[in-house]
């Protein structure tokens, strides 16, 4: 099947200004969240899935930080909330890889846009700060999650019947940082001292697979969560019952926050390429890394790219030597017509995978400035060590230049100010990202849920989930009722499908009809009863 992708990534924010007695970054970060424009929001006093607050120990103000806020999005069929004090933005679904980058970087500009509002309403000599980055230096990670659409095969392959699935997986993932990586000064996590690294994340992964995000991280995560309808349990009988029985979402929390689109592009169109592998169970032990957990340490630490890890056969191989082997297979796979209808324009991604990796296999890495999130950085950091000898990459200036290099404001971060200089070689136009500022993508499921949003409209909304949203009305006994439809399908209610109804359509009972929704059996009319229905959730 298409390998649909969506993504769900946290930013840094903070305060800048007089002391303040306690951290800032919730504070930061509810302040964006309230200008990010909605058509829906969560209930007031509510977490993202309806919950009431959970006062937290030692906390008067009674605030929960995970996972708080939900607005999705009428303009592009996004979200954005709060998890953890961290603004975090997710993606509408798509297909494409090249529209995962205009899509990505058109959240980024809704969120500038929600930035400058929220600094306009601050006292003098008080600036918030949003980074595009993962960590802040102090030893804390915050997440950059992609999640692909792969079979139910697929994930149970990986996850519960065959171990080197799991293996291929962590070793790709794990050699990518050679073009998935920011870079970032310093090491964290109790990891060696180091200069400059190439990964962010990598000093925090401790472990090959599990559920977790914040603790013991793992290189594959496995979360078992579709988010493809309706999910009753863990057995297999209840997966076969289930509307997701075909469907499985893999969750992955590796890779680091990007912006060059070279990198962000390579990111999750190869993923997407080496999925599609997995699927078709192409998979070449002779490439399975010995201790991913090591590897990805080794390798980040090493910007050179010189280092080596051991395979299981016993070979030792750099980073760049392993992802030439996972091209070749991929070109093979690609050749033979494997990525038909699965991989849009798989052949321009394989081009830009080659071209990348002959690139750093001659060291010319001076030559991916223009591509790269960690060689542009690395770069801009040279250049100021060499301009000021007293500086070394232990320095706080270099420290902050680092940050800065990720920072939303297009005035001071070093990404924007190269990307308007021309420096930054890009795949999407500035036409295509400014599209996806204002609507959906067409192809999947996100047009239908943006359309909703506006033709209800606030106040109609009742409830919204990637895969269901539901609407309060009237009916026909003129009490409010509430209308539940599920979107199942990620690659479904696609705008092809859907906008013919909402043409024909007087209003939302009327597209709610024609998507076959029924009437609600019950009058939907007090707090408790709306209450009631989050919790069996």
């Amino acid at each position: 099947m298409p390998k649909l992708c969506g993504a769900d990534i946290e930013l840094g924010n903070f305060i800048l200004g007089p002391q303040h007695s306690d951290a800032t970054c919730g504070l930061a970060a509810r302040a964006v969240l309230r200008e990010i424009p909605t058509s829906y929001d969560a209930p007031e006093g509510c977490c993202a899935n309806g919950s009431p607050l959970v006062v937290r120990r030692g906390d008067a103000k009674g605030f929960d930080p995970q996972d708080w806020g939900r607005r999705y999005l009428s303009s592009n069929g996004g979200c954005a909330y709060i998890d953890l004090d961290h603004l975090e933005l997710c993606l509408p679904e798509v297909i494409s890889a090249y529209d995962h980058v205009a899509t990505w970087h058109a959240m980024l500009r809704i969120a500038r846009d929600a930035l400058d509002a929220a600094n306009a309403q601050l006292p003098p000599g008080h600036t918030i700060q949003v980074l595009v980055n993962n960590s802040d230096g102090q030893g804390h990670a915050y997440g950059s999650h992609l999640n692909f659409l792969i079979s139910r095969r697929a994930w149970d392959n990986i996850f519960e019947r065959k171990m080197h699935h799991l293996l291929y997986l962590a070793a790709y993932q794990t050699s990518s940082i050679i073009f998935t990586g920011q870079g970032k000064v310093g090491a964290e996590n109790g990891r060696p001292a180091v200069g400059f690294q190439l990964s962010q994340r990598a000093d925090f992964f401790e472990t090959l697979t599990g559920v977790q995000t914040t603790q013991r991280r793992p290189i594959v995560n496995s979360r078992d969560e579709p988010l493809c309808g309706p999910w009753r349990g863990d057995t297999r009988a209840q997966r076969t019952a289930s509307l997701d029985g075909d469907y499985a979402r893999l969750h992955c929390i590796f890779y680091d926050n990007t912006l060059c689109h070279g990198s962000c592009l390579l990111k999750v169109g190869v993923m997407q390429i080496v999925l599609a592998m997995l699927e078709a169970e192409r998979v070449n032990p002779r490439l399975i890394l010995e201790d991913p957990v090591d590897a990805v340490v080794r390798w980040s630490h090493d910007p050179t790219l010189a280092a080596r890890a051991s395979t299981v056969s016993g070979t030792a191989l750099t980073a760049v030597e392993l992802q030439l082997l996972f091209l070749e297979e991929a070109q093979q796979f690609v050749a033979a017509g494997g990525c038909d209808g699965i991989v849009p324009r798989a052949a321009d991604i394989l081009a830009l995978w080659e071209d990348t990796l002959v690139k750093l296999e001659d060291e010319d890495v001076t030559a991916l400035t223009a591509r790269l999130d960690w060689v542009l950085k690395f770069r801009i950091l040279q250049r100021a060590l060499q301009q000021r000898p007293r500086l070394t990459w232990a320095s706080p200036e270099i420290k902050h230049l680092d940050h800065l290099f990720g920072s939303l404001d297009h005035k001071e971060g070093l990404y924007w100010v190269h990307e308007q200089l021309g420096v930054v070689e890009r795949f999407v136009s500035e036409s295509c990202v400014e599209r996806f500022v204002h609507g959906p993508p067409e192809d999947t499921r996100a047009w239908t849920r943006a359309m909703l949003l506006r033709t209800a409209g606030r106040g109609v909304v009742h409830d919204v989930d990637w895969d269901r949203m539901a609407f309060r009305t009237l009916g026909s006994s003129y009490w409010p009722t509430v209308r539940t439809l599920h979107l199942p399908d990620p690659l479904g209610f696609t705008r092809a499908v859907v906008e013919p109804v909402i043409r024909e359509a007087a209003g939302i009972d009327d597209i709610l009809d024609a998507l076959c929704v029924a009437p609600a059996d019950k009058n939907v009319t007090t707090e408790a009863q709306r209450h009631g229905e989050n919790g069996r959730r």
